[in-house]
């Protein structure tokens, strides 16, 4: 079987949730590093494999898969091991929604593609991480009342959800941005998180092409 083929950068927040599932997985792969700063992910070589120009991309069982959360939630159907949704629907919908609130909410505004239309439009420094930060808080604000009824030390229980690996990630762009996290149930579910080597071998700072 050929290594799957992660294309992704170490500060990708998306590359972050895949690489995480990967490990979690016990799937070995081949890193394809994109420098987003570099605009890397422009070339025609990889826009050829995802139009979008966005990572990550993996290359996997002849296919090319794009979206972090679709290539999660392929890993997590096709691939043995603890799943990472629940079987129950009710519990299913509740961790997707978890995960969505800050995939499709909280996270796009942190992109770079935002950012500099943002800076495009005649914003400073400061009112672009200010604006990207407020998101960010509102949006942890949420989702810590979203689990508050939720039992630890994860996000949804005992087990690894899709919210934690959604969570940990985020966390990451919190910190880059400044914001003040205030959320004691949310560190320590980052906490049991790291704990774990498939989170902490997937952090940012630990990729080869770290700066």
């Amino acid at each position: 079987m050929t290594k799957p083929v992660l294309h992704g950068y170490f500060r990708s927040t998306a590359s972050y949730r895949v690489r995480i599932v990967l490990n979690l997985k016990g799937v070995a792969y081949a890193d394809a590093f994109h420098h987003l700063r570099k605009g890397e992910q422009r070339a025609p070589a990889y826009l050829a494999l995802n139009p979008q120009g966005l990572l990550p991309a993996l290359e996997i069982d002849g296919a090319v898969l794009t979206q972090s959360l679709a290539i999660c939630e392929y890993l997590d159907e096709t691939v043995a091991g603890r799943k990472l949704l629940p079987g129950d629907p009710v519990r299913r919908a509740r961790v997707r929604a978890a995960a969505q609130l800050i995939a499709c909410d909280i996270h796009p505004v942190q992109n770079l593609k935002v950012l500099d239309r943002l800076r495009g439009l005649g914003l400073d420094e400061r009112q672009v991480t200010g604006w990207a930060a407020q998101v960010i808080d509102e949006g942890l604000d949420a989702f810590d009342r979203l689990i508050a009824g939720e039992q630890g030390p994860f996000c949804f229980g005992d087990r690894v959800t899709l919210a934690d690996i959604c969570l940990v990630a985020q966390l990451v762009n919190a910190r880059r941005f400044g914001v003040e996290l205030r959320w004691p149930r949310l560190l320590e579910v980052e906490q049991a998180c790291m704990a774990l080597d498939a989170f902490s071998k997937a952090a940012p700072q630990n990729q080869p092409d770290a700066e």
